[in-house]
C-alpha cells in the first residue's frame, strides 16, 4: 500500500458533474503516483482532461499559490490530495 492509497482527495470547491469530479480524483492520484514534479503532474492532468472532455484546460498544481480565474460553467474544481493543491478548469 502506498501513500496515495491512504489519502482521500478533499474537494474544496467545484462546478462540474459528479462523474467529472470522480474522474479528476482518479486522474490526479494517478498523476501523483507516476510523475516526479508538480509541472509533470499538472501536464498529466491537463492532457488527460483535454482528451476526455476536449477544449482548453488549465491545471495548476502546488503547495502554495493564490488564484483568481475565469472558467466555463460546469468545468472547474479545486481540491487537495495530502498537502498538494490542484486547480483544474476549462476556458472557452
Amino acid at each position: 500500500m502506498n501513500y496515495l492509497d491512504r489519502v482521500e482527495p478533499v474537494v474544496k470547491s467545484f462546478d462540474m458533474t459528479e462523474d467529472m469530479v470522480k474522474d479528476v480524483k482518479e486522474v490526479a492520484k494517478k498523476a501523483i503516483d507516476y510523475c516526479n514534479t508538480d509541472k509533470e503532474i499538472s501536464t498529466f492532468i491537463k492532457d488527460d482532461f483535454r482528451c476526455r472532455y476536449h477544449g482548453t484546460w488549465h491545471c495548476i498544481v502546488g503547495r502554495n499559490f493564490a488564484s483568481y480565474v475565469t472558467f466555463e460553467r460546469n468545468y472547474y474544481i479545486y481540491l487537495y490530495i495530502g498537502q498538494l493543491a490542484i486547480l483544474l478548469f476549462k476556458t472557452g
